[in-house]
């Protein structure tokens, strides 16, 4: 395809695809914006512009004038330094082979617990419980009788509590979900809160993530570590190469 000129400043031609390429330097929100036929226009003006006043720098020896000297140093350090970082970081890299040791000696930490998903009903006193319990056996649903009775605020949601796994309920309420078998509802059960009427919905069984789950974040993960290291590294190595004075 070609790469139709739009302009020519002082001799210097302004393709297509300097207006494509300077586009792409945009957020993909501006890039809308910029690719409509106004938008180009304007753009096309913006980069004309800017040729025209570096004509005019040329012309007048800004190249000689000290701010920009002292910038063209700033910029020249940045891009120094930048460019000697990314040279040390360069030999850093993490092998599929490693990536894949580290699934094998760290499994534990790919593991997805048991957990149950319950419901439940909260009360104040075991009589009330019991209450609760026969409207239930009489034919009432569990979720409307949370609705009814339950102090808890998950009883908006029929008494829902979603997904849980050990350790993130008081105890004597976890034992009790994790022992009940699924729709069947527990004996009144007591803790710091109150009395609990419990409903397991679901039993989900633990599980280990599969190597190809996780590979791309075990790598991305061991490659920050390494460069971590290497960064440190560099920065004891050249501290004490270079005299440093810290006031």
């Amino acid at each position: 395809m070609e790469d139709k000129v739009l302009a020519l400043v002082n001799g210097a031609e302004i393709k297509e695809s300097d207006i494509q390429n300077t586009i792409n330097r945009f957020p993909s929100d501006k890039k809308a914006q910029l690719s409509t036929e106004n938008g180009k226009k304007q753009l096309l003006n913006e980069i004309i512009f800017f040729e025209l006043v570096y004509n005019y720098a040329k012309d007048t020896n800004i190249e000689k004038d000290n701010l920009y000297l002292r910038k063209l140093e700033e910029a020249k350090k940045e891009i120094l330094t930048q460019t000697a970082i990314a040279k040390a970081m360069g030999g850093v890299n993490v092998t599929d082979e490693e990536v894949k040791d580290y699934y094998e000696a760290n499994k534990n930490m790919y593991k997805t617990p048991e957990m149950v998903n319950a419901k439940h009903i909260l009360v104040d006193n075991l009589e009330k419980a019991n209450e609760v319990s026969k409207y239930i056996s009489e034919g009432m649903s569990f979720e409307e009788a949370a609705q009814k009775y339950s102090n808890c605020p998950s009883k908006a949601q029929g008494g829902n509590l979603g997904k849980f796994s050990r350790g993130q309920m008081v105890p004597e309420f976890e034992k009790a979900a994790f022992n009940l078998d699924i729709g069947v509802i527990s004996e009144p059960v007591k803790t710091q809160f109150g009395y609990h009427l419990i409903k397991v919905e679901e039993k989900i069984e633990p599980d280990l993530k599969s190597f190809d789950e996780v590979k791309d974040a075990i790598k991305r993960g061991l490659l920050q570590e390494r460069q971590a290291y290497m960064y440190s590294k560099l920065d004891s190595e050249l501290r004490n190469k270079y005299k440093v004075e810290i006031k």
